[in-house]
C-alpha cells in the first residue's frame, strides 16, 4: 500500500538509524549554507600602517584646455605674423600695386589738363585723401614715386604724400612732401644719402619743377634761412632713428631752382594731428576692435569644429580665416603706428 512504501524510504523509519553528522576536523574549513563573508573572501585587510607603494598620478588636463590655450596661441601666431607681413613683405607689393595704379591715373589727369593744381577742386571741396598730385624722381636715391594728397598713416601706405596745408610744389611758400622709411615700400629710406647741390625734379599739373638741395637736417639742427617772399622751397620728412621705432625726423630742405608757379585761391582747413609729422590714425581703434572681436569669435568657432569634425578638416576651413582676419587686424594697428614709419 502506498503509505507502507513511504514509511519505509523515509529517513529515520523504523529498523534504520539515521547516519550520524560528521563535523571538521582540524584546519579543515565548515562550510556556510549562508552567502559568503566579504572580510573572508577579500582575504587580509592591508594594515593601515603600511605606506602605499605608488602615490597616485595627477589627473591630466582635460582636452578643451589644451584646445583652449591652442586657440591663444593660434591668435598671437595669426596677429604676430600678420603684422609683420603686412609692414614688411606685403606692405611692399602692395606699395608697389598702388603706384602703379595711381601712376597711370596721374597721367591720365596731365594729360587732359585735368590733374590738381591748388588744395580745392572746382566745386571749392578738398581733394580726397590720395588723390594723386605730383610725382617726384630723385635719381641719386631711386626714387620715382607718385605722391598722394595728405600724409595720414594710410596715405602713406601707398606711397610719398603732400601736406594740404602747404602749397603744391612748384609754387611759392614752402611745400612738404613726407615718406615712409622702413615700412610699405620704405620709398624714403635713403634720403639721408642726399647731398647739399643735388637737384631732382617734381612734376604736377603746372609743369616740371627743379629743386635743388640746399641741405639736412635733424631735431637740433638750425634752420635755414627764412624763404623770400614769391620764392619756394620743397621739405621732404622721413622718420630718423631705429627703423621700426622711429623716435625723431629727417629733414631735406630744396629751394625751387625753376620759375615759380601761381598759386590758387582756396584752403584745405587745419590738418588733423594724424596728418603731422610722426603722427598716427586714432580713429583706427574702432574699426581695430571690430576686426579683433571677428579674429575671437572665428577662433572659437575653429576650435569647436576640431572638437566635432577633427584637426584637420577645421584648419582646412580656418587657416584662410584666420589669416584673413589676422591681415586686417595688423592693417588696422599699422594705422596706429607713427606715419614715417
Amino acid at each position: 500500500m502506498p503509505s507502507r512504501h513511504k514509511a519505509v524510504d523515509e529517513p529515520g523509519a523504523a529498523g534504520e538509524e539515521p547516519e550520524p553528522r560528521r563535523e571538521p576536523a582540524g584546519d579543515e574549513p565548515k562550510e556556510s549554507s549562508g552567502p559568503p563573508d566579504p572580510q573572508t573572501t577579500a582575504g587580509p585587510a592591508p594594515s593601515a600602517e603600511a605606506p602605499s607603494a605608488e602615490a597616485p598620478a595627477a589627473a591630466p588636463p582635460s582636452r578643451m584646455g589644451w584646445l583652449v590655450a591652442g586657440a591663444a596661441l593660434s591668435i598671437v601666431a595669426v596677429l604676430a605674423v600678420g603684422f609683420a607681413a603686412d609692414l614688411l613683405l606685403l606692405g611692399g607689393l602692395r606699395h608697389a600695386r598702388d603706384q602703379e595704379v595711381e601712376y597711370a591715373r596721374l597721367r591720365a589727369d596731365l594729360a587732359n589738363a585735368t590733374a590738381p593744381v591748388g588744395p580745392v577742386d572746382q566745386a571749392g571741396k578738398p581733394y580726397r585723401l590720395g588723390t594723386p598730385v605730383a610725382i617726384i624722381e630723385i635719381p641719386q636715391i631711386g626714387v620715382r614715386e607718385v605722391v598722394g594728397e595728405g600724409t595720414t598713416p594710410g596715405v602713406l601706405v601707398s606711397g610719398p604724400g603732400h601736406l594740404r596745408s602747404a602749397p603744391l610744389p612748384g609754387q611759392a611758400g614752402i611745400s612738404v612732401i613726407m615718406g615712409r622709411r622702413a615700412t610699405f615700400g620704405g620709398p624714403f629710406r635713403h634720403l639721408d644719402e642726399l647731398r647739399v647741390g643735388d637737384t631732382f625734379t617734381v612734376t604736377t599739373g603746372q609743369g616740371l619743377h627743379t629743386y635743388r638741395v640746399r641741405g639736412l637736417r635733424r631735431a637740433g639742427d638750425p634752420l635755414p634761412p627764412t624763404l623770400a617772399e614769391g620764392q619756394g622751397r620743397l621739405m621732404l620728412a622721413t622718420s630718423a632713428g631705429p627703423s621700426l621705432w622711429p623716435d625723431r625726423v629727417l629733414q631735406v630742405d630744396a629751394d625751387l631752382a625753376s620759375a615759380v608757379q601761381p598759386t590758387p585761391a582756396g584752403s584745405a582747413g587745419p590738418v588733423p594731428d594724424s596728418e603731422k609729422l610722426l603722427g598716427s590714425d586714432r580713429s583706427a581703434w574702432v574699426p581695430l576692435t571690430l576686426w579683433a572681436q571677428g579674429l575671437l569669435i572665428a577662433t572659437a568657432a575653429i576650435t569647436w569644429a576640431r572638437v566635432r569634425w577633427g584637426r584637420w578638416q577645421a584648419w582646412v576651413v580656418g587657416v584662410p580665416l584666420l589669416g584673413m582676419l589676422g591681415f586686417a587686424v595688423a592693417n588696422q594697428a599699422a594705422a596706429l603706428l607713427p606715419n614715417l614709419l
